[in-house]
């Protein structure tokens, strides 16, 4: 550590993502992405980006972006913020909306940057442990707080809280922000951002990354009332005001104007999970129900480090954590039927059925 260094670097503890390994005929089933390529319309769009204009800075409110945003989800563009993926707009969340003198509230099984973002920002927080089953418990989030934040479906183990559960903590909790962070929604849960209209305290974030295949992009948004929004867009204006490019915008915009590919990409692997699922569970392993592009399950008779440790000597990669009440499990994403064939295979190898 550096004497240069200023006092939070010395105390922050840093998200670690997920490995991308320069590996040649990898099966890589271990950061979510998405199996299928983005929208044809949305290379074209960018590719047409590509020119002289990248002379010029992009618009810095992106407006045709949060205009197709709008569009999708039938609500209105000061309603709408976007950034460099939700991560970035989850970063200014936990600076706008989050920073209070009482604690947050999250899982204690969940996303891991939110304790990051609780270190770099000062912000002080109470983990809410999940029921034994790995299901959010909307009763015990009933204490003081200064926000509610959590993924839905939940990150890594992929359980989804229905909505109702969801407006029963947004009218227990008037006055507290309500942050729901569906960057997996799109795989066979209800979004939230109906309920945007009827409850000011409610803020659905949600990404491109995954069910629209941008991961590479780079591009997340926000949905809220817009006393919501005009906090965040305080925090980015004073951050960098200019945080998505022309090919972004572009992309992204097409993205979400091209419905056809996006249904046809994301039941596709919504069956492929099913599937994938169910020939585990036939291989003796226990699988949570997942709602997500990804399934976190375990093998009762094989430690789940053993068994990343033998497929990586198979060329296929899924991710493991190393954490209390979890290092049991594995989480796989969800591959093509060919990728999701090899690993099949491989576990039965390993596991000599």
């Amino acid at each position: 550590m550096s004497r240069y260094w200023s006092e939070v670097v010395h105390t922050l503890t840093p998200y670690v993502p997920g490995e991308q390994p320069k590996i040649a005929d990898l099966t890589k089933l271990n950061t979510n992405e998405n199996p299928y390529g983005p929208s044809p319309l949305a290379l074209a769009a960018i590719q047409a980006e590509v020119s002289d204009n990248l002379k010029l800075y992009p618009d810095p409110n992106a407006e045709r972006l949060k205009q197709a945003i709008a569009d999708y989800h039938g609500v209105s563009t000061p309603q709408v913020f976007v950034g460099n993926g939700s991560d970035e707009v989850l970063a200014h969340v936990f600076l706008a909306l989050l920073k209070h003198d009482r604690p947050i509230l999250f899982p204690d099984i969940t996303y891991s940057f939110y304790p990051v973002y609780c270190g770099l920002y000062g912000i002080a927080h109470e983990t809410i442990a999940l029921s034994d089953a790995f299901e959010i418990r909307t009763e015990d989030y009933r204490r003081p707080n200064g926000g509610i934040i959590f993924p839905n479906p939940n990150a890594p183990t992929g359980r989804l809280l229905p909505l109702q559960s969801i407006e029963a903590l947004l009218n227990e909790h008037p006055d507290s922000v309500v942050v729901v962070d569906e960057a997996y929604i799109d795989f066979g849960g209800d979004s939230a951002v109906p309920l945007v209209a009827r409850y000011p305290n409610l803020l659905v974030v949600q990404t491109l990354s995954k069910s629209r295949s941008l991961a590479g992009l780079r591009v997340g948004f926000a949905i809220g009332h817009p006393d919501l929004i005009q906090a965040l867009t305080r925090v980015k204006d004073s951050f960098n005001s200019y945080p998505l490019d022309r090919m972004a915008i572009a992309g992204a915009t097409a993205a979400m104007a091209d419905r056809e590919h996006f249904e046809r990409t994301r039941q596709a692997v919504i069956r492929s999970r099913d599937e994938l699922s169910a020939a585990m569970t036939q291989h003796g392993f226990e699988v949570i129900p997942s709602t997500a592009n990804f399934i976190f399950a375990r093998h009762p008779q094989h430690d789940a480090a053993a068994l990343q440790k033998q497929l990586r000597e198979r060329r296929i990669i899924v991710r493991h954590f190393a954490l209390p009440r979890i290092d049991q499990y594995l989480r796989i994403t969800v591959g093509t039927d060919a990728q999701c064939g090899l690993l099949v295979e491989a576990l039965r190898e390993i596991l000599g059925d």
